[in-house]
């Protein structure tokens, strides 16, 4: 690496060890690829890499995590979402490049866009009263994300101008905007928690779904609907050697990991060692944990809350009904037609990612159930998609990432790279051992 001139050897000492060392291997794992990371230890480093892995829409299909003292080391197994491993160049340099400057990190650009931010009460057909409120004001949608969890929504939209696409500025069409789509919000039993802000602000989308509901403090309110596949969410204390030990087990999906650490980074915890287990369609996740100043969780009514968020955090992106997938020309007011197609045959949205390409295509995904959160009736869906067309709304199924059986195990190779990657395996499970976190290392 050839150094620029003004470096003096200090500080190319501190670049060295204040940067990410990352090594990608497709040899030493049969069904995976596996992506390793070292470097030097700070809060929140751990979102940044799950954060960079989760965007590429890669599935973790297992994870070795340790921070002892100032060193972190990670391994994931990834796969793309049809359980295949990485084989595109393009995206292996792209994810070297970026998990070497994970330190550096920035949300995605949403320059010359408004953002609004909404929470209230969630209801039939409350989404297509904000689409269209949004419509009347000329205010072209350009990506949104919406969440529903417990009965309430939370939802991020970037919108400008629709007339100069411009982003706006104008502060009393900002008023405007906040006071109607709060009106909407509060409906006629919502007067106090619904809440509707403007900014301009770049954040992660879905990092800021979850800070959103959080604070609205979904995690607290009764379930709307009840499955029997709700996640177990257990805490112990390890006080010997000053933990908090968290285990869950549920049903895997992608985004799973992140929207755990996620959690635990904004509610100020520490993941000092943890390890990332699936098999067949289960997820098995296990946290090293302490609060930021060092101390395990502390009181009982402490560990139910952590028990309640991480629970909420896992089912708020659980994908409740029928996936549609609407690929269209862009329009004004193509979001307000559509959700008003869906309102109108009882349709209920719970979860909804719209965006936009750069040729002014609308990538929109709805995810949508009868108005009693139920599986919605098929000759329903066929009435919709023929009145917006049949071409254009499409159902999908999720994508097939769990292929393979359960007690499957993954042979090592005798790569190099494999070889390699096994050792530091081996480094993490050491590192628990000498802890006395795990009884063996072989």
């Amino acid at each position: 690496m050839e150094w620029p001139a003004y470096l003096d050897e200090y500080e190319k000492l501190v670049f060295r060890m204040t940067t990410p060392r990352v090594m990608i291997d497709n040899a030493g794992c049969s069904n995976s690829t596996r992506v390793m990371i070292d470097s030097a230890r700070k809060h929140g480093i751990l979102l940044e890499a799950v954060q960079v892995l989760t965007d590429l829409n890669l599935s973790i299909k297992k994870a070795y995590i340790s921070s002892d003292g100032r060193w972190f080391m990670d391994v994931f197994h990834v796969t793309d979402l049809d359980g295949n491993k990485l084989t595109d160049e393009s995206v292996i340099s792209y994810i070297e490049q970026s998990l070497g400057t994970i330190h550096f990190a920035s949300a995605k650009c949403f320059d010359g866009l408004t953002a609004l931010e909404l929470t209230g009460t969630d209801r039939i057909g409350l989404l297509s009263e904000v689409f269209a409120v949004l419509s009347e004001l000329q205010c072209n949608i350009v990506e949104a994300n919406v969440w529903t969890h417990n009965g309430r929504i939370a939802s991020l939209i970037y919108v400008k101008e629709g007339d100069s696409g411009s982003p706006i500025e104008d502060s009393q069409k900002i008023d405007t905007i906040e006071a109607r789509l709060r009106n909407v919000l509060k409906g006629d039993n919502d007067i106090r928690s619904a809440k509707t802000s403007v900014s301009m602000a770049v954040t992660h989308t879905e990092r800021r779904l979850h800070q959103m509901m959080f604070a609205d403090r979904d995690y607290e309110r009764k379930p709307v609907i009840r499955t029997n596949d709700n996640p177990i969410v257990s805490v112990l204390n390890c006080l010997e050697k000053g933990y908090s030990v968290i285990n869950v087990q549920c049903k895997d999906r992608p985004n799973l990991l992140f929207d755990v650490v996620c959690t635990l980074t904004d509610m100020q915890y520490v993941v000092f060692h943890a390890t990332v287990n699936t098999a067949g369609d289960r997820a098995y996740l296990e946290f090293f944990i302490r609060h930021t100043d060092g101390s395990p969780i502390s009181s009982e009514a402490e560990k139910q809350r952590v028990i309640l968020c991480l629970r909420a955090a896992i089912e708020r992106r659980a994908s409740e009904g029928v996936r549609l997938e609407l690929c269209t020309g862009d329009k004004q007011g193509l979001l307000a037609e559509v959700t008003r197609t869906f309102r109108e045959n009882g349709l209920n949205v719970t979860r909804a990612e719209i965006s936009t390409t750069s040729d002014n295509t609308a990538l929109n995904v709805f995810y949508v159930t009868d108005a009693n959160g139920n599986p919605a009736d098929p000759k329903i869906i066929d009435s919709v998609r023929q009145k917006i067309g049949l071409s254009d709304l499409k159902v999908k199924e999720l994508p097939l990432i769990y292929h393979q059986k359960a007690d499957e195990r993954e042979e090592p190779t005798v790569g190099a790279g494999g070889t390699m990657l096994l050792s530091l395996g081996s480094i993490v499970r050491k590192n628990l051992y000498n802890l006395g976190l795990i009884k063996s290392y072989s």
